[in-house]
């Protein structure tokens, strides 16, 4: 057995505000107008008198309102503020880079439904803020030592008009979609809803638009998009003789895709046939499966795995030098444009690879399969806590065949046989995350059947 990879910092029990991907939880709950205003002094004391920040938002109804509050924090505190207004978040992260500005806000809870609502952090290479940038950030925020300016210096409004259209040429600069193809487009009434048409219409593909109508209350589908959400697309794609249909989360960072056929697209396999494109070192996390471990073979590409959350692929693409670098939700980093997940951007690179090498259901078949789940257990953040406090020992004490230990992030377990299971604490949702990839389906009920009953054993009652 062989134990890799020390404790990541990117564990929510170290921070109080920040989970994985920002800060998130229930309007008038979690999430205030008061809190909202205080993050933005704290992040306009940390960056510094005189400091740009590029702000935009989602299609939730709620966004407004925190951006004026996000906005009069920033402000009080001496920041300029650059508004973008309604946008996908790639067009933030995006922003922030090609105008050098010192950081980007973007006001979104992406996949969670819409009495929900967040914020995350941008750096001036368009990548998301580090945990410690993060707890830095807390600090400042619960000290309440936050800059104090004089009414003649306090920040400016600027609003930014043409970058939507900077945004739409660079990404059609670097794809070539042959012309033809049909491609059902649904953006879930959330920020990808007016661009993410435009741009595949543009790029040369006939569009149909499904839940374009932008709309905080989403009332076409739930914004995450997965099998349970998606059933309407999956319906369209074939009823339209479509090639392609394209789906997208709350603020369009994120894409899955569904084939010809109306099949979801498995994850895994979906981020293998880009991986696989790409070539050279892929950067992927803990909860990916071993397909795009099968896919890369042919082209002798390194898989390297780091913890969950968008800002640990983009470091180790920073790091490693990688050509790419995604999670099997959908959140992909195309470092070639920028360090911010795109999922516009990847739907494109979809696109691209099925207008020159066929059918997309022919390409997810070719990529090797196996049993596999991703389920999530209810639980508080208290329970989060006790679950994982002892995980790795009650899971070792449990199964014979353990060949490695991975604690990056949760507990990752391989099997001799290849097999491996996943336990870990949601960053955004109060949920325990267990995922289980295995070679055979007796198998995989045995792990999960082991895992279920050691983690309920050890929730309160």
């Amino acid at each position: 057995m062989s134990i890799i990879n020390k404790k990541n910092v990117n564990s929510t029990e170290n921070k109080k505000l920040f989970g994985t991907s920002g800060i998130r939880g229930k309007v008038q709950g979690e999430i205030t107008a008061e809190l909202v205003l205080n993050i933005g002094k704290a992040i306009a004391t940390y960056l510094g008198e005189k400091s740009d920040v590029v702000v935009g938002y989602d299609s939730r109804t709620t966004n407004q309102m925190l951006e004026n509050a996000i906005c009069a924090g920033l402000l009080e505190s001496g920041s300029n503020v650059l508004k973008l207004k309604m946008v996908p978040t790639p067009l933030v992260g995006y922003t922030v880079a090609k105008l050098g500005a010192d950081a980007g806000i973007m006001i979104t809870a992406s996949h969670n439904p819409s009495e929900y609502n967040g914020i995350k952090v941008w750096n001036k290479n368009g990548m998301a803020y580090t945990p410690s940038q993060e707890e830095k950030i807390e600090e400042i925020y619960y000290s309440k030592e936050f800059n104090n300016i004089s009414w003649e210096n306090v920040g400016n409004i600027h609003f930014i008009e043409n970058m939507k259209e900077d945004y739409i040429n660079e990404l059609l600069s670097i794809v070539d979609i042959k012309p033809g193809l049909k491609v059902v487009v649904d953006s879930g009434s959330g920020a990808g809803s007016e661009l993410s048409p435009i741009i595949f219409r543009r790029a040369g593909c006939e569009v149909i638009s499904l839940n374009s109508q932008v709309d905080g209350f989403f009332p076409g589908r739930n914004p995450e998009p997965n099998e349970n959400n998606l059933k309407d697309l999956m319906k369209v794609v074939v009823a339209t003789k479509s090639d392609i249909g394209i789906a997208h989360d709350g603020d369009a960072d994120r894409m899955i895709a569904v084939d010809e056929k109306g099949r979801i697209s498995d994850f895994d396999k979906l981020l293998a046939i880009v991986s696989r494109e790409a070539g050279g070192t892929i950067i992927t996390t803990v909860d990916a499966g071993l397909s795009i471990d099968e896919a890369l073979k042919s082209v002798k590409g390194e898989v390297i795995r780091t913890a969950v959350g968008d800002v640990s692929v983009a470091e180790a693409i920073i790091e490693k030098k990688a050509t790419f670098g995604g999670e099997p939700s959908g959140t992909w980093l195309h470092p070639d444009f920028c360090m911010c997940p795109d999922g516009i951007l990847s739907g494109l690179k979809i696109a691209e690879i099925i207008s020159k090498k066929g059918p997309l259901s022919k390409l997810l078949d070719e990529i090797p399969s196996y049993p596999n789940l991703r389920e999530k257990i209810p639980c508080s953040n208290e329970d989060k806590l006790n679950i994982m406090e002892n995980i790795e020992d009650l899971l070792t004490k449990s199964f014979e065949d353990i060949t490695e230990i991975n604690p990056i992030d949760g507990v990752r377990l391989t099997f001799n046989n290849g097999s491996w299971v996943l336990i870990r604490p949601s960053g955004t949702e109060n949920y325990i995350r267990v995922t289980i990839e295995a070679k055979t389906q007796k198998q995989l009920e045995f792990i999960k059947n082991t895992c279920i009953k050691i983690i309920k054993n050890r929730m309160s009652k």
